[in-house]
């Protein structure tokens, strides 16, 4: 034997309204349709379940001894709709975002804070590395990048321009001057990737810079910023991150504005998780 289960939920309705026009009204359709899912019903079971006595009905004995059956499939139902509920609402398991240092560092906290706050089961690692992870071969589920992805099945959003401009600490501008693009040549600038491969980055700057203005060089941009604190020299820092450092002064010799780029794999697009941290992340930095 088989039934429609919106029929059985029909049946209940009509008993808890007691007319076949108040369940009308509490299902938000017409008294006909009503008869005819009330008669659907009683045909599958090959039973009588309602005595019509003028506009009202009556439970036959039939109905009654269903009656409890049905209330505990629509307890049953309910609690199976609060368990798919509660199971689409939570989200947990483990994101990993990849950026640079300083913005793992400075940037992102706050932001995972925040989704934290919005997903308390959900477990955040960071990866602070300087290169580039590869999101394919899942080394990260998502990555700020200042270039973007060629690769087809991965999904980026831009996000606001990175302005990056040079920092040095008062001791080194007391100790050498204030820096000008005039007195460039004479300074020291720290730099966190090789130093010919910063040149090359800032040949079309056209500020007048040689290998000898990169003495002090390092793979970490946090060793880097805590060179400049130490006054060995500026360098050239984003804003977002340096902005939260208040012993460091932002020298007024231009800046640059790098693209950046909110990459994941298109497959993880699918994933509660994956898009909660993407989406969070992407509006505040857009």
């Amino acid at each position: 034997m088989s039934f429609d289960w919106d029929h059985v939920k029909t049946f209940l309705t009509v008993v808890e309204e007691g007319s076949l026009s108040g369940a009308a009204r509490a299902l938000g359709q017409t008294q006909p349709t009503v008869s005819r899912q009330i008669a659907a019903l009683e045909l599958a079971l090959n039973a009588v379940l309602f005595e019509r006595t003028g506009r009202s009905v009556v439970l036959t004995q039939f109905g009654q001894d269903l009656l409890g059956h049905v209330r505990a499939m629509a307890r049953n139902a309910d609690m199976i709709s609060l368990a798919a509920m509660g199971q689409s609402q939570s989200v947990d398991g483990q994101v990993r975002v990849t950026a640079s240092e300083l913005m793992s560092a400075f940037v992102l906290p706050p932001l995972l804070r925040q989704i934290s706050q919005q997903a308390p089961l959900l477990e955040l690692h960071v990866i602070a590395d300087n290169s580039v992870r590869d999101l394919v071969r899942r080394e990260a589920d998502i990555a700020i990048r200042h270039a973007r992805p060629e690769q087809p099945n991965l999904f980026a959003k831009r996000l606001r321009d990175e302005s990056m401009r040079f920092y040095a600490c008062n001791a080194y501008i007391d100790a050498h001057g204030y820096p000008t693009k005039h007195s460039l040549s004479s300074h020291q600038i720290i730099s966190y990737v090789d130093a010919e491969e910063m040149l090359s980055h800032l040949a079309a700057t056209e500020l007048n810079l040689t290998r000898s203005n990169f003495r002090f060089t390092s793979s970490s941009q946090l060793v880097a910023l805590q060179m400049v604190r130490d006054g060995l020299g500026m360098a050239i820092l984003p804003e977002r991150a340096a902005g939260k450092l208040g012993d460091l002064v932002p020298v007024d010799i231009g800046s640059f504005e790098l693209p950046s780029w909110l990459v994941t794999h298109s497959e993880l697009k699918t994933s509660r998780r994956i898009r909660l941290v993407f989406d969070h992340i992407g509006d505040a930095l857009s």
